[in-house]
């Protein structure tokens, strides 16, 4: 809340502190960078690679989660063979943790891969998308240019710029 009562001062105070030093008044604008990054080819291309890369896991998961389901349906059988003795069913059962341990290892592993693939992947996006954003601003005199995506803006009043439309003509979208 002490956030929210700075932020609505600074912004109140910012035009006067300007027009008082002599300078221009403040032109601001927003963009919404989730709707930019859907209408970037670029975005689609990069969700499909990313896509690709989760099914490969997802298949390796299922296979050590059947391969788990196999021994452990096996266990449960030599468990009620009264003739089983002690030293093989102990066995058994390290067999069984070791291999949960290995798919939990994966998993993680795995979800770690899928992060870096998808920095990796969208980092251009978000840089070509950025550029673009910067030159807009830039070539149309904005000051400050606000991400709505990322929902630190309160408000935004009518008279503000939604940049989106420049950007993507910018970009040869639409």
């Amino acid at each position: 809340m002490k956030r929210l009562v700075k932020l609505i001062l600074i912004v109140s105070l910012l035009p006067v502190g300007y027009t008082a030093c002599g300078q221009s008044t403040i032109k601001l604008g927003h963009i919404n960078s989730q709707d930019l990054f859907m209408a970037m080819p670029e975005s689609d291309s990069a969700q499909k690679k990313l896509e690709a890369i989760a099914k490969q896991f997802e298949e390796t998961l299922e296979q050590l989660q059947v391969e788990f389901n196999k021994k452990y349906d096996e266990f449960t059988k030599l468990t009620k063979d009264p003739a089983v003795g002690e030293l093989i069913l102990r066995t058994k059962e390290e067999e069984l943790g070791t291999l949960q341990q290995r798919i939990q290892s994966f998993q993680q592993e795995a979800q770690n891969e899928i992060s870096r693939k998808r920095t990796e992947l969208f980092k251009p996006v978000q840089d070509k998308a950025l550029k673009a954003v910067n030159d807009v601003a830039r070539e149309n005199g904005f000051t400050y240019i606000f991400d709505m995506a990322v929902g630190t803006v309160v408000f935004a009043a009518d008279n503000t710029i939604d940049i989106l439309p420049l950007v993507k003509k910018k970009l040869g979208l639409e």
